[in-house]
């Protein structure tokens, strides 16, 4: 019982309704799915929340330079704070943002709170594929 009050269901984002109902996602996707949600949504793209998202879609169209790492890492680090609250350790979250060329690299480490458990994901913005 210990193991599923500290691991609970969550919806998936994107919402996925299937023969069951609609799709779930653990705590460990759901953390991402946030962190996805925050990088893609446009600011202002939110009707009730538009300080909500970064969109680091637009910044391929951004100069890459400390500059733009600079004010991307401290936007990032202000919102994943937020939106996170109660999922992952405050103190835990470390966000890093480089570019080389036509790309942007975003790292984005952090400790899951209720299960003590460390995660980093990478993210590649721009450039082809």
């Amino acid at each position: 019982m210990a193991t599923r009050l500290n691991n609970p269901d969550y919806m998936k984002f994107p919402l996925q309704i299937g023969e069951n109902g609609a799709a779930v996602s653990t705590r460990q996707r759901h953390v991402r799915e946030q962190i996805e949600q925050v990088l893609f949504t446009d600011t202002g793209e939110r009707w009730y929340r538009p300080e909500f998202g970064i969109g680091v879609r637009a910044l391929v169209f951004e100069p890459n330079s400390q500059a733009l790492w600079e004010v991307t890492k401290k936007r990032l680090s202000a919102s994943l704070n937020e939106t996170l609250a109660g999922e992952v350790a405050p103190a835990s979250l470390e966000v890093n943002v480089t570019g080389d060329g036509e790309k942007l690299y975003i790292t984005i480490a952090y400790t899951l709170a209720t299960l003590n458990q460390g995660e980093q994901l990478e993210f590649v913005v721009g450039g082809s594929k």
